[in-house]
C-alpha cells in the first residue's frame, strides 16, 4: 500500500470508529453504525466477507447488522452478474439518511412511548385522588409535548432538503 493509501485508511478508520460512537446516540449499536460508515464511504458495494475483514467482526455480527441496516433503509442489497454473493451499498445522500433514521426512530421509540403516555393518561382520567389527578395532568402534558415534537420531526423530515435548510435558518436567525 502507498503512503497515501495508508494515510487514507487511517483517516477512514477514524471516521468509522467515530460514526460507531455516534450511532449509539441514534439508538443503534456501534457495529451497525460502523458498517454503515464503512459502506457510506466505499466507492463500490461490499460483500459480507469484505465488511467482516475490514471491521474485524464475525460473520454472524456482520450478517445481523447488514440485514438490520437494510431494514432501516440505509443499505441496499446489490447483486453482480455471475456472482452468487450479496453486496451492500449505503444510501449516501445525507438528507435521506437523516430522514430514514428519523422515521425509524419514530417508529421504534416515539410511537410506543406515545401509546404508553396515552394509555396511562386515560387510565388515570377517572381516578379521584390528588396523586392520580396530578399524574393524569403530567401524562397529558408529556403526551402533548411528545406529539408536538413528533409532528415537527415528521414535518421537517418530509421537506425537501433546501426548504428544511431555509426553515432552520429562519429559526436560528
Amino acid at each position: 500500500m502507498t503512503q497515501e493509501g495508508d494515510n487514507f485508511k487511517t483517516i477512514r478508520d477514524e471516521f468509522v470508529a467515530q460514526w460507531g460512537v455516534m450511532g449509539t446516540q441514534w439508538g443503534i449499536n456501534r457495529t451497525m453504525a460502523q458498517i454503515h460508515a464503512l459502506l457510506m464511504t466505499s466507492l463500490e458495494p461490499l460483500s459480507t466477507d469484505e465488511v467482516m475483514e475490514e471491521l474485524n467482526i464475525s460473520r454472524g455480527n456482520a450478517h445481523t447488522n447488514l440485514k438490520e441496516l437494510v431494514n432501516w433503509g440505509l443499505l441496499r442489497i446489490v447483486t453482480k452478474k455471475g456472482d452468487r454473493k450479496e453486496y451492500f451499498e449505503a444510501e449516501k445522500d445525507v438528507w435521506e439518511i437523516f430522514r430514514r433514521i428519523s422515521q425509524e426512530r419514530k417508529r421504534r421509540e416515539i410511537d410506543p412511548a406515545m401509546a404508553v403516555l396515552t394509555r396511562c393518561k386515560e387510565s388515570a382520567a377517572q381516578m379521584k385522588s390528588d396523586e392520580a389527578k396530578a399524574f393524569h395532568d403530567q401524562m397529558a402534558e408529556l403526551e402533548e409535548f411528545v406529539s408536538f415534537a413528533s409532528k415537527m420531526s415528521d414535518r421537517v423530515s418530509s421537506m425537501p432538503h433546501g426548504k428544511a435548510i431555509q426553515l432552520a435558518m429562519k429559526l436560528l436567525g
